[in-house]
């Protein structure tokens, strides 16, 4: 009997053993590399305005290496069968790094990759990868922009996203020159702030989405729509692109001939729109500042006698222009002898009617008469007129009818606007103002066309919020919505900014925005909001009032020098 019982307990211990050794194998094994064909996004084609990409490179295999470990490569012989055959290669590299067997996959691959933990693996990947002739690419944690948690390098700043793929980019190139490295956004709105900058990129990629239940019409349309706006944001970068996609989920064939359906609109404005006066070398130095100018939206006229103003801002729509009310706001500035911040916005004639389709109407010339009372009104005004047009384009709302809409048709109304008269007035300086929101930069309508770049910064980050304690700080703001007008190199003209509570508050936001605005010399001019926002734009939550008194301006300016 106590055989039996000995016998059952050594079993029981073996068979226990086996499981957890069965159990860990299984565990170690999911954190074991990865090497396996990338079915569910090949690549459909290319769009190449450099001439780079030859087109007998295509077709191409795509594969994905997963890093699930900053050890070496797994499977060496795996990876050399890749490259046999004739066949271009595309790898894509994602980085699933473990801190162990039971951790979730890292939140600091970005960390991992800056202080050279895959420093290794990559130099073992790119000596494999040098020991081909034929064309190799190789795409390095794609998708980084897209606003979810589907792997671990999103939701990471664009500085030290940008750092870590450069870093990546440069060791890969140190041992394999001839592989061509991938910057690789799906194309969503932001997608630009996550840009490595040309050295290192030689192609770009984006990935057309899923399609799903659509007739052969409406798929053909949506693919249309989508190459528009996705290599619409691409036109800073002067790279061939790559066009991935979601081939098995799609109702109908890929048609190459769509590519060069949807870039239609560069062939037309090539020489405005998508000119290559767009392409801002990383190199060139933004203008600074000697002084500061200093303005007040302020229709109250509670701060315009301060002495340190130098500039009011006025708003104004076609039915103060059709009726001749901008006129008498205009004459009371002169009178203060202070310059014109004019902000038009394009609705509301004489009826208070507003018009849907004011951006197409106004390049059909509907609103010429209007365009042109307005500009000969600016030309008798002696004082300068900072002239800023449609505002707040980019913000994915319909709070103005022109947001919302297409970037190309915002913009050519913008040029329209500006290039009204053949010969600009002397007196105007043009304002492109969008709010600094994600992807604003889809909408700049060109060099040409503006002098200053006007974005807002108030204080809620959120209309939901009325918690004036939840308010972002003016510097945290400010240096993301700054970041993001990177690829336009003109000087900063912040036309509307504000922050709401109780003084001691105020005072506190307002010396963290001086300090701010002292310390960046590309920012020429402030203006603050000294109302109370439009009520009907909030809804049921009470308009946040910005209003502040003469000290806690005073107090702001004399720290701004």
């Amino acid at each position: 009997m106590k055989k039996i019982l000995i016998s059952s307990v050594i079993l029981g211990l073996v068979l226990a053993l086996g499981g957890l050794w069965i159990a860990r194998k299984s565990i170690i094994s999911t954190y074991e590399d990865d090497l396996s064909k990338r079915f569910y996004e090949p690549i459909l084609g290319f769009y190449d305005k450099t001439g780079t990409v030859k087109k007998e490179v295509f077709p191409v295999k795509h594969f994905t290496i997963t890093w699930k470990n900053t050890g070496l490569w797994f499977d060496n012989t795996a990876l050399a069968k890749t490259l046999s055959g004739d066949t271009a290669v595309f790898f894509t590299i994602e980085t699933w790094s473990k801190n162990s067997i039971f951790s979730r996959a890292d939140q600091n691959v970005i960390e991992k990759v800056l202080t050279g933990e895959f420093d290794q693996k990559t130099k073992e990947l790119a000596q494999i990868l040098s020991k081909t002739n034929k064309p190799v690419f190789v795409r390095w944690n794609p998708a980084m922009e897209l606003p979810e948690y589907q792997y671990p390098w999103q939701f990471q700043s664009p500085p030290a996203y940008i750092k870590a793929f450069n870093h990546f980019a440069t060791q890969l190139k140190k041992e394999a020159p001839n592989v061509k490295i991938v910057w690789g956004p799906a194309g969503y709105a932001g997608d630009s702030e996550y840009w490595p900058g040309e050295k290192l990129v030689d192609c770009i990629s984006i990935t057309l989405s899923e399609k799903k239940q659509m007739d052969s019409v409406s798929f053909h349309q949506a693919i249309l729509r989508e190459i528009k706006e996705k290599l619409h944001r691409m036109r800073f970068m002067n790279k061939p692109i790559i066009i991935l996609g979601a081939k098995e989920k799609m109702p109908f064939a890929f048609q190459q001939s769509w590519i060069q359906e949807g870039t239609k609109d560069e062939r037309i404005f090539t020489n405005t729109i998508y000119s290559s006066q767009n392409f801002v070398p990383d190199s060139v130095t933004k203008p600074k500042r000697s002084k500061m100018i200093l303005g007040v939206y302020d229709p109250l006229e509670k701060l315009t006698q301060l002495p340190a103003l130098q500039v009011e801002h006025l708003f104004t729509d076609w039915g103060e222009i059709q009726k001749g009310e901008i006129h008498k706001k205009i004459q009371a500035v002169v009178a203060r002898k202070h310059d014109i911040i004019l902000t038009v916005e394009p609705w509301k004639d004489v009826k208070k009617m507003n018009d849907p389709d004011v951006l197409q109407n106004v390049l059909k010339g509907q609103y010429d008469s209007e365009i042109n009372m307005l500009y000969e009104l600016i030309e008798k005004t002696p004082q300068k007129v900072y002239l800023r047009w449609a505002h707040e384009m980019e913000i994915p709302i319909h709070r103005y009818t022109w947001q919302s809409q297409d970037p190309v048709v915002y913009i050519n109304a913008y040029r329209y606007f500006m290039l009204f008269r053949k010969n600009k007035p002397k007196n105007i300086l043009r304002v492109w103002g969008p709010a600094g929101d994600r992807g604003s930069i889809d909408w700049w309508p060109g060099d040409d066309v503006v002098d200053f770049i006007s974005f807002a910064i108030y204080g809620l980050p959120d209309k939901n919020i009325t918690d004036y304690q939840k308010q972002e700080l003016f510097s945290d703001i400010f240096n993301r919505k700054f970041y993001r007008m990177r690829f336009a190199n003109k000087p900063i003209f912040i036309t509307e900014f504000g922050v709401k509570g109780p003084k001691n508050y105020q005072n506190r936001w307002m010396q963290n925005a001086a300090e701010t605005l002292k310390n960046n010399k590309n920012v020429f001019g402030v203006s603050y909001f000294n109302q109370h926002d439009t009520p009907d734009a909030w809804g049921k939550i009470k308009a946040p009032d910005w209003s502040i008194d003469a000290t806690t301006f005073q107090n702001f300016y004399t720290h701004l020098e």
